[in-house]
């Protein structure tokens, strides 16, 4: 009879921790980043962490960098759609087009700091109802955007608009590739994958890359020359990432689970990511500092003349989207009027 009941213990223990594991929930996140990219390092991973212990443990994310499951960044989203992977963080700009209304923030110009930005951004998604419309199909965790964009050159510097002319240099996205084209230089596309050997095998002649970034792909040591728009003014530009859910695996999770998922999404991943890239800033200039790399400042009156070349492309930026019937003009407006809530 002893045998009989510790027999039966044994069984109902393997039937409870069966159970257990059962509850779990395996989340596959596929990426563009290099493992050392700030965002996977300082944002995915302890969003990750944070959702997983909050969650006791019945959510794991196993994240896939560097597209180890194959594919291009520019499938990314399709894949979570598709629910070939559960997640992904990507930028929008390796699909051009596909998200008029959130290319916004990437017009010149527009931003100051990464946190207010992303906050902003995160609220005219909101407002906007994007999630109704160019990103119905998924579930969206959040969105941000990069540190301000600067000039990074291997050979010579840029101290003028003067300088663009017959220069090659990177560009992350078709808004980023007017703004280059506008004041003279010709734009090539890339994803950050393919940015380190670019400079390095002389493809381009520098790149347009926000700080963060950087030490990942060690662009410092690839390049001798930084151009930075004066602090007190507006970023040249900056890049839209989205962080996606394949929404039918977002709604077949257990309520308490799925709000683990939303209250560290919107508002608190904006906050997250933000903080992240503004710190990641005087850390990465130091590495360029350090190496005796030389840095040129725009401001005055030669920055007036970048903004007038800029100008250009949210003009037409606004006539492209007008014809897809958005209304460009406002949406300029109501970036604007929550930057200025967020971002002064």
């Amino acid at each position: 009879m002893k045998k009989l009941i510790i027999a039966l213990s044994a069984l109902m223990s393997l039937s409870v921790a069966g159970q257990s594991i059962a509850e779990v929930v395996t989340l596959r996140l596929h990426n563009h980043l290099p493992p050392k990219a700030l965002a996977q390092v300082d944002v995915i991973t302890p969003w990750i962490e944070k959702v997983e212990r909050e969650s006791g443990g019945k959510i794991k994310i196993q994240v896939y960098p560097s597209m180890q499951l194959g594919g291009s960044p520019a499938q990314l989203m399709d894949q979570v759609k598709d629910g070939v992977v559960d997640m992904t963080w990507v930028n929008i700009g390796y699909t051009p087009g596909r998200y008029p209304a959130s290319e916004v923030f990437e017009l010149p110009f527009m931003i100051k700091s990464a946190e207010g930005a992303s906050k902003a951004l995160w609220e005219y998604f909101e407002t906007n109802k994007l999630a109704d419309s160019e990103y119905r199909p998924w579930k969206i965790i959040g969105l941000n955007v990069h540190d301000a964009g600067q000039i990074h050159m291997v050979n010579s510097p840029i101290t003028s608009v003067d300088d663009f002319k017959g220069k090659k240099l990177r560009a992350p996205s078709r808004v980023t590739t007017k703004m280059i084209e506008s004041l003279g230089a010709t734009a090539i596309g890339m994803p950050i994958t393919q940015v380190g050997e670019s400079l390095s095998k002389g493809v381009v002649e520098g790149a347009i890359l926000p700080w963060e970034i950087v030490p990942a792909i060690r662009a410092h040591e690839m390049v001798g020359y930084h151009t930075e728009i004066d602090a007190e003014n507006k970023a040249l530009y900056t890049a839209v990432f989205v962080f996606a859910m394949n929404k039918q695996k977002y709604q077949s999770l257990p309520q308490e689970l799925k709000k683990v998922i939303d209250e560290n999404s919107g508002f608190a991943y904006a906050s997250l990511a933000g903080k992240a890239w503004d710190r990641s800033v005087p850390k990465a200039r130091q590495l360029a500092l350090d190496r005796g790399n030389k840095f040129n400042k725009i401001e005055g009156p030669e920055l007036d003349k970048w903004k007038a070349a800029a100008e250009k492309v949210s003009n037409d930026w606004v006539e492209e989207v007008n014809k897809k019937g958005i209304n460009g003009k406002e949406l300029i407006e109501s970036a604007n009027q929550l930057l200025i809530k967020y971002d002064n």
